[in-house]
């Protein structure tokens, strides 16, 4: 069977990795039709737009995308991609796995947590306003429609995925009506999930037990800003941003994208990981419910690791970024 995905290349480093991830999936067996769009900094000259509709368009008519690193011109008021992808599409779930690699000196071994962040609303609704001279207002919206179906994606997840328990990090102690409705809903969808263990946590004691103990909290589900925040936190206790994945997801559209930068600095180089891409890979496949392909390919990217021989230069070795893909799929050969 063949699939029909679309695929944003992205700017700088992203076609390199974005070719290297196609390559991995179709030696892992995958039969995938790319629908190949164009998106970012490098199309505003010939497009006028960060974000042709026509990428909106193939998304909404395929239902996947995988995404390379996308860069937003600054100073020329266009507006994120990201942020417009999620909003255009209802991208209401973010999803952050993160977990160590064995060989790349994480800050601490075997960390295996998962972020579910909001994904349409908190402080991020972009709702400020100067509301007297020198003084400034954002306003924070927090609805039971959205705090619902964010908890019932994470429930959902961890019973999908074989997890034992959903954290949901909150800080109702303060504000106790938007924070305190999102508390509310997490009780109320927890009660309808049963085979999985409920539990809560104040944002800034979840800051520290990322730090100490972060796989106590096995499936995070937080607002906007918090789980903007924890998500590169957990990134950072593992290795960076360049090996870890993420998604966006909602009822009938998900993208899943490298969450690390485009790196122009080295773009054309032939240098860049691809790892975080090929793990965005993975999770895509796990959406599309083709879960044996995807502990392959995964199995695969740890055993290159474990191994220790080829490593690109971010993680200290000197393989490019075809040698690295080409060590995932001799394994999967």
């Amino acid at each position: 069977m063949s699939y029909q995905i679309t695929l944003i290349p992205g700017d700088g480093i992203g076609p390199e990795v974005s070719q290297a991830t196609a390559r991995v999936l179709d030696a892992a067996g995958v039969a995938i039709a790319w629908e190949v769009h164009e998106a970012g900094a490098h199309v505003v000259e010939t497009r006028g737009t960060v974000l042709p509709e026509e990428v909106l368009e193939s998304i909404r008519r395929n239902k996947i995308a995988l995404k390379g690193p996308i860069a937003t011109p600054i100073g020329r008021g266009f507006r994120s991609v990201n942020v417009t992808l999620r909003q255009a599409l209802d991208l209401y779930s973010n999803v952050r796995p993160v977990r160590s690699l064995p060989g790349v000196e994480p800050r601490f071994e075997g960390t295996d947590v998962v972020i579910v962040r909001e994904n349409t609303e908190d402080l991020y609704s972009g709702l400020e306003l100067m509301i007297l001279p020198g003084v400034a207002q954002s306003l924070k919206i927090v609805t039971d429609k959205g705090c619902t179906r964010i908890c019932e994606y994470a429930f959902d997840y961890a019973e999908r995925m074989g997890r034992k328990r959903v954290t949901c990090v909150h800080k109702a102690n303060i504000m106790k009506l938007s924070d305190g409705l999102m508390l509310e809903v997490f009780r109320r969808v927890a009660l309808r999930h049963p085979r999985i263990e409920p539990a809560e946590s104040i944002v800034d004691a979840c800051a520290m037990q990322m730090v100490r103990n972060a796989n106590k909290l096995d499936v995070v589900v937080t607002g906007n800003l918090y789980g903007d925040i924890l998500s590169d936190l957990g990134a950072g206790l593992v290795g960076g941003l360049g090996i870890v994945p993420g998604a966006n997801i909602g009822t009938s559209a998900a993208v899943f994208e490298a969450v690390h930068g485009s790196a122009p600095d080295i773009a054309g180089k032939g240098i860049a990981n691809p790892t975080a891409l090929i793990q965005s890979a993975v999770m895509m496949l796990h959406h599309m419910g083709l879960r044996s392909k995807a502990e392959q390919i995964e199995t695969a990217l740890i055993d290159v690791y474990r191994r220790g021989v080829v490593r690109t230069a971010d993680l200290g070795g000197s393989a490019s970024t075809n040698e690295f893909a080409d060590a995932v799929c001799d394994l999967l050969g």
